[in-house]
């Protein structure tokens, strides 16, 4: 399986257009197979991940949060059609939040990317945050191998823009883009949370709506930016690239070849001076790190002892009858033996 799998994947170049719809179904259903919670499912999505890792690593990765209603779909689709007539091929990781109920995307991103969602040389997958911190879906960075090994070279990555999800994404992706309000640019909206810090590129969508409350938010956030001094280094963009503040209204396509041409100006400083190779090397080692923290919370909860005590001690600790740390103690010790 795997293997017809991959070869349906690796398909490149210019290919008809039944070709293409068999490439984005393969893809569909690798991404399925790698979000699985199956033991036998993921013993699969690693062999096919290993078979496809030669050919990924080529694409620009690009995040992109920003608050519910900032437009981060039509700015999207906007950019994405750019994309595709610039001759890219664009695949979109949306990530949405998790109905408790049904566990299932709310958002639907892509029902609203009406035009780039049937493009041939377009790929979009909504998944669910699964309440995953942040909301980033746990397979994310996993999903990203699977299109750039079936050749798409822009990879953009949409976060739910809530919490933690800005930083989860900037640790997954080349460049973090942060999307902004015209009326959200006071000094206190500009900086909170650390957001800032984060940021390669800070884009005021729609601000046609209002040009003078766009300037100032522009003035304010750059102001903002220039408290970061340590932010290359921190962030690993080196000493030659300063975040930058520009304007947009993606419903307009105005400002759409500026944005690129920000990206294009960025990725081209990091493969210079090597930036772009030692994050990846970086996030690689954070990525499997993570998965092994994530198996062992896994395999803590299905171990017998562990599952036997789990129900009274969570009751106490809910009752407040029992310190929680001492219930997770109690846990520890089942889990270790005597």
């Amino acid at each position: 399986m795997t293997q017809a799998l991959a070869e349906a994947i690796l398909q490149r170049g210019d290919l008809p257009a039944g070709s293409a719809m068999a490439q984005r179904r393969a893809m569909a259903k690798a991404i399925t197979l790698i979000e699985s919670t199956r033991a036998d499912h993921r013993l699969q999505a690693d062999q096919l991940l290993t078979e496809l890792q030669p050919r990924t690593g080529q694409a620009m990765r690009v995040g992109i949060s920003g608050v519910p209603g900032v437009g981060k779909s039509t700015f999207i689709e906007t950019l994405g059609l750019s994309l595709i007539e610039r001759g890219h091929r664009v695949a979109v990781l949306a990530i949405d939040p998790s109905s408790s109920i049904s566990g299932g995307s709310i958002l639907g991103d892509k029902t609203r990317m009406e035009l780039l969602s049937v493009h041939e040389k377009a790929f979009i997958r909504p998944s669910p945050a699964s309440g995953n911190l942040g909301g980033v879906a746990e397979k994310t960075r996993e999903a990203m191998l699977v299109c750039e090994a079936a050749g798409y070279d822009v990879v953009l990555v949409e976060t739910v823009g809530v919490g933690q999800s800005e930083t989860a994404v900037a640790g997954m992706t080349d460049m973090f883009v942060l999307l902004q309000l015209p009326n959200a640019g006071d000094d206190l909206q500009a900086i909170k949370k650390g957001v800032m810090e984060l940021a390669d590129l800070v884009v005021i969508n729609k601000a046609d709506i209002d040009p003078d409350a766009a300037t100032r938010a522009q003035a304010q956030i750059t102001s903002a930016l220039r408290l970061f001094t340590q932010h290359g280094k921190a962030h690993g963009t080196g000493e030659h690239w300063a975040a930058q503040v520009i304007q947009i209204s993606a419903l307009k396509g105005a400002g759409i070849d500026l944005f690129w041409d920000q990206v294009t100006q960025f990725f081209n400083l990091r493969r210079a001076d090597g930036q772009l190779e030692v994050r990846r090397r970086q996030q690689s080692l954070a990525w499997m790190w993570e998965r092994i923290e994530s198996g062992l919370r896994q395999e803590f909860r299905q171990h017998p002892a562990v599952r036997a005590l789990l129900p009274r001690l969570s009751a106490e600790v809910e009752a407040g009858q029992v310190p929680a740390s001492a219930a997770a103690r109690q846990l520890l010790k089942a889990r270790l033996g005597p």
